[in-house]
């Protein structure tokens, strides 16, 4: 039989229109989808073979999903079971289309791809999470992808029927029953074709030559299949259970500091506290920490009258992980979650300690709030939550993805202030946002100024000169209202930021290098390190909150935080560990100089020394024994075990593997 008298036999006419009037569109979407995604990486050499690299997976899956149901078309020809496969064959290439659609939105909002933790998390908090997913995305994109949502629902049978009309009628459009009977190897085959296409959708991101990593490498729906199905069956898994259970542990495992609270005494000063969370700072773009760069000449004044800390890591770099260090004192899961959902923190955070002491709590933030912010401000224990909704937004600009400028903040900051900060001490958080991705304060009210030729990267640098105005007039705002001399302000980075143009990774949650973990702090006390001081060694931001309870003269009774207090030498041994915010995709520990990082599949490990080489250009690995590496790999494990069993339960893939069931 000849190859045009095989397809013949295998489908009627009507078939083929209406299985290819799907597919061909369908495959194109896909491909469409991931050329866009290849584009927005940088690098320009190699263009083409880099291109064709990173497709091959889309290619292959594309190819073995189209193959799939030519052939479940050819085996079921008739009755209720043909119209159960038409149902499939829409919804699952609908729900495909939405996964892809979404993951090219994720990674523009992200700098990373979907996975099948993530996408799970979705389900429980669609309605909170909806408006950022689909925030600034253009009004002739929604156009596009209904359309084309649409015509994956309609346009086969409408375009099957067209032909029909044209041709005056399709061989096999009136009864199945007389089309030619298929082959049974024949159908066979073509799954065994679809078969080995999709498993080369699987192996050929492990051998990309791109650099890039594995997870964009890979098809997205086959990265969200196979990143849930290898939950149980990982490395992670196996060693996460046998140190629970050499251990014993079943529950959460109790923090020294779960019972903790603030003990007046003979030197306890109840000054005011300002936190000031500096959103997406990184240390190497602030004056203070990289003098060459004029961005903050405020901050860079202020440092030489301020307690600063030289090597400062965030322990996740996302913000509620980066706030729930500094205002609790203990290292947040290492998951998505759980710091927004009530009574999972393990310890009394800062707010609860002084809200007991008789201090009034209250958190500013010029983001909108999505439901999550206030919970975290509760769950915090702050009584007083105002988002930027509650502000007078008239001729403030949108600088990012999630709110406005910071100087928004001001204006209700003064009304409280002069309100209730006479009244007694005070906490207060004002919670930045100018420096989140999409960088949109170019131009904004205190002009612009030229750092780079990376046009974004240009554009955050001036957004980080932009905080830099909101921090000297919040300043100015506590010595107008004679705040400033009795109050204790601490500046944090929440986490760095990453960009495209450096490493091939954007923006902070998986940013594992110093970019993304290095951070500023400085700590300014009137009438307190009057000529400068600098906190050598390893730190982190649990390092805050017992700074801060020592700054106050306060002792810590019925527990121990796990941080240390700034205003002493740090231990020399000390290692500070880090784990990026996607399942399964990097932590890092450093120790001294010297920094490790586990990349699981995605990449090979990487070893730098940071007093030689502070930007890690230089992955010293392979100059390492086995021995040292596993070393540092199983230390990490047990970290990421003891962390997580501490709020509760642990994660592999997103799935609860001891703890909250």
């Amino acid at each position: 039989m000849n190859v045009s008298g095989f397809f013949k036999t295998l489908l009627s006419s009507r078939d083929w229109v209406y299985l290819l009037g799907l597919l061909v569109p369908f495959v194109l979407y896909n491909l469409a989808l991931k050329a866009s995604e290849i584009a927005s990486l940088p690098g320009e050499d190699d263009g083409l073979a880099r291109s064709l690299d990173l497709m091959r997976s889309e290619v292959f899956f594309n190819l073995g999903y189209a193959l799939f149901w030519i052939a479940l078309f050819a085996a079921v020809r008739r009755g209720a079971l043909r119209w159960v496969v038409l149902f499939l064959f829409h919804a699952l290439t609908i729900l495909v289309m939405v996964i892809n659609a979404c993951t090219q939105q994720y990674l523009r909002e992200n700098g990373t791809t979907l996975d099948y933790a993530t996408l799970a998390g979705w389900i429980l908090k669609f309605d909170e999470v909806l408006p950022t997913l689909t925030r600034d995305v253009p009004l002739s994109a929604w156009i596009l992808f209904a359309v084309a949502l649409f015509y994956a629902a309609l346009g086969p049978w409408l375009l099957a029927r067209a032909v029909e009309r044209w041709w005056g009628g399709l061989p096999g459009s009136r009864s199945q029953a007389r089309a030619p009977r298929t082959s049974f190897m024949g159908v066979i085959g073509l799954w065994l074709l679809a078969l080995g296409f999709g498993s080369l959708s699987l192996l050929v991101a492990s051998n990309s030559a791109t650099g890039a990593d594995e997870w964009f490498s890979r098809d997205p729906f086959v990265n969200v299949v196979l990143t849930g199905v290898q939950g149980d069956s990982t490395k992670e898994a196996e060693e996460a259970a046998t140190k629970v259970s050499e251990s014993g542990a079943g529950s959460a495992a109790k923090l020294p500091a779960a019972n903790a609270r603030l003990v007046q005494t003979s030197q306890t000063d109840k000054r005011n506290v300002v936190l000031v969370h500096l959103e997406s700072t990184r240390a190497r773009s602030v004056t203070p920490y990289n003098e060459d760069l004029n961005t903050t000449p405020f901050l860079n004044e202020l440092a030489k009258e301020s307690l600063v800390t030289e090597r400062t890591h965030v322990i996740v770099p996302r913000s509620s992980k980066g706030s729930t260090a500094v205002n609790c004192g203990v290292e947040p899961a290492l998951y998505a979650g759980p710091e927004y959902e009530p009574g999972v923190i393990p310890a009394p955070c800062l707010a609860r300690l002084l809200k007991e002491q008789g201090y009034r709590t209250t958190w500013f933030q010029s983001l909108w709030d999505t439901g999550d912010d206030s919970m975290l401000a509760g769950n915090f224990g702050y009584e007083e939550f105002y988002p930027s909704q509650s502000m007078n937004a008239e001729g403030f600009q949108v600088t990012n993805t999630f709110g406005y400028e910071d100087d928004i903040m001001l204006e209700p900051s003064e009304r409280w202030l002069r309100t209730y900060g006479q009244d007694g001490p005070f906490l207060a958080q004002y919670f930045t946002g100018t420096g989140h991705y999409g960088y949109e304060c170019v131009p904004n009210r205190y002009e612009y100024e030229h750092f780079s030729d990376d046009e974004e990267y240009d554009r955050y640098l001036n957004c980080l000169r932009y905080l830099d105005h909101f921090v000297e007039n919040l300043f100015d705002q506590y010595k107008r209202l004679g705040l400033y001399e009795n109050t204790i302000f601490v500046l944090y980075g929440d986490h760095g930021e990453g960009f495209e143009s450096e490493r091939g990774r954007s923006m902070h949650g998986d940013t594992i290098w110093e970019e993304g973990l290095h951070v500023p702090l400085i700590i300014h006390a009137p009438g307190r390190f009057q000529d400068g001081e600098r906190a050598e060694g390893l730190s982190n931001q649990i390092d805050i909150l017992p700074t801060v309870v020592e700054m106050l003269g306060f002792e810590v009774g019925g527990g121990e935080y796990p941080g240390y207090s700034l205003l002493h030498p740090l231990p020399e041994d000390r290692t500070v560990m880090s784990n990026c915010i996607t399942n399964r995709r990097c932590m890092a520990s450093v120790k001294g100089h010297e920094k490790y990082i586990y990349h699981y599949d995605d990449r090979p490990e990487e070893f730098f020394d940071l007093s030689k080489d502070p930007l890690e250009q230089t992955n010293l690995a392979g100059e390492r024994s086995k021995e040292e590496l596993d070393k540092r790999r199983e230390e990490l494990f047990a970290w990421r075990t003891k962390v997580n069993a501490q709020h509760g339960q642990i994660l592999v893939s997103g799935n609860p593997v001891l703890g909250e069931e």
